[in-house]
């Protein structure tokens, strides 16, 4: 008897797991491959970040995952290479996995346009090991601070930078405002409201540009409500140690600044000979794969793919996940000889959530602001967790926290993996 084809998936973000849970009991051996044990949900990645979740609120085991499917098999590796015409991957270990389909989900990393200094000095927010020691920063600054006497150090150290004003710089922005003028300083009486700033810098003349403009404008009045300095039509030309430069000829002394201004494909895949487009991402036919590799499916942030008009479709959860599902259909047909499947975006629409009781919401063509989007943005995010688990946790973490107005997560952690102004505090693999 012929042994099953054999599947590799590589990622295990939304597209991959979504791929390698719709192959799950098919007549096929898959591997799903990441360099972590845990699938991150990423939407609420900033709020471990902001001391209002943990890291295993927003984390769920992969192997748990597939605990009944006797066809999947997990491998925890980083991927050091893939030769395409081989249809051969090679792991970091020094082992190689031979395949029939592949599905490219590798996600993405941190743009930063050549921004000199951003890379070195910048805090990203892309994983779970970069929300962590962006925590320690933001707390042990406030340590810091009200120890020191010289009032400009001090206000360095009290000085927020978030650059990108999409929906994680405008949700990470208002969530910092909140633990800062909620319990920090009431921890801190000795540090005076007036010696914190949290500012957030957009190069466009809005926030939130994928959402209609009005939204923009709700969420600019609202962040300036919870003390966020918005800042529009300014670009960031350098980011230093201790100050970044804007393009107005201004500096902002900050000992903390936080990249939310973009993302890419991992450069790897161009040394790999794949096709790719602007931002480093993968371009891919209609059915999610390659022209010249028909058997390499691409699904997720990596992939290149335009809507109607001729945009490339954002980098979102709801496009990984469908794009993982319709990777994994198109390898079963392909696989069994049937015609493949264009894929179609079935746009749920688009939410951010600004702070207690304020968020925008775009869903079906009709907008929704304030309490109502909250609402909404909540019961979605908590229904999309992956684990009855964590959606209990989320939702007991929030309740305490929106009746207390305490921040849940208040924790220096020596043994966590953070990183002072002279280390990268960015990790770019993923």
């Amino acid at each position: 008897m012929a042994a099953p084809p054999r599947v590799v998936v590589l990622g295990a973000g939304f597209a991959g797991l979504w791929a390698a849970r719709s192959l799950a009991g098919e007549a096929v051996e898959v591997t799903l491959v990441d360099r972590n044990n845990f699938h991150t949900f990423y939407p609420l990645l900033y709020q471990v970040a902001a001391a209002e979740l943990v890291p295993t609120d927003i984390a769920f085991p992969i192997r748990a995952f597939f605990r009944e499917a006797e066809n999947v098999e997990v491998r925890l590796a980083d991927v050091a290479t893939l030769d395409a015409g081989a249809r051969r991957v090679h792991l970091g270990d020094g082992s190689a996995l031979p395949y029939d389909a592949l599905i490219l989900a590798l996600g993405s990393e941190p743009h930063y346009f050549g921004t000199p200094g951003a890379e070195e000095h910048a805090f990203p927010l892309r994983h779970m090991d970069q929300a962590i020691p962006l925590r320690h920063r933001i707390l042990t600054r406030f340590e810091e601070a009200v120890a020191e006497t010289d009032p400009r150090r001090r206000r360095r150290l009290l000085t927020f930078a978030v650059v990108g004003g999409g929906p994680t710089g405008v949700e990470f922005s208002g969530a910092l405002a909140e633990l800062i003028h909620g319990p920090l300083l009431r921890d801190f009486p000795r540090i005076h409201p007036d010696e914190v700033s949290v500012v957030l810098m957009e190069g466009m003349d809005r926030l939130l540009q994928g959402m209609a403009p009005e939204l923009g404008t709700y969420a600019v009045e609202r962040l300036e409500q919870r003390h966020v300095e918005v800042r529009l039509g300014v670009l960031v030309e350098e980011v230093r140690v201790d100050e970044v430069v804007l393009n107005d000829g201004s500096r902002l002394a900050t000992d903390t600044v936080v990249w939310t201004a973009g993302v890419r494909g991992d450069p790897a895949v161009e040394q790999w000979g794949l096709p790719v487009a602007r931002a480093g991402r993968v371009v891919v036919e209609a059915s999610l794969n390659l022209a010249h590799h028909p058997e390499l499916f691409v699904a997720g942030d990596l992939a290149y793919v335009e809507d109607e008009v001729g945009d490339p479709l954002p980098q979102v959860a709801p496009v990984a996940i469908q794009q993982g599902e319709r990777a994994a259909g198109n390898v079963l047909a392909q696989l069994q000889g049937r015609p493949l499947e264009p894929f179609v975006y079935k746009d749920p629409g688009m939410l951010a959530v600004i702070g207690r009781n304020a968020a925008v919401a775009e869903v079906f063509g009709t907008t929704f602001k304030g309490f109502v989007a909250w609402v909404l943005w909540a019961l979605i995010h908590v229904a999309k967790l992956v684990g009855p688990r964590n959606r209990a946790s989320v939702l007991v973490n929030w309740a305490w926290n929106y009746l207390s107005y305490q921040k849940a997560v208040r924790l220096i952690l020596t043994d966590v993996e953070a990183r002072d102004g002279s280390e990268n505090p960015g990790v770019s693999d993923g």
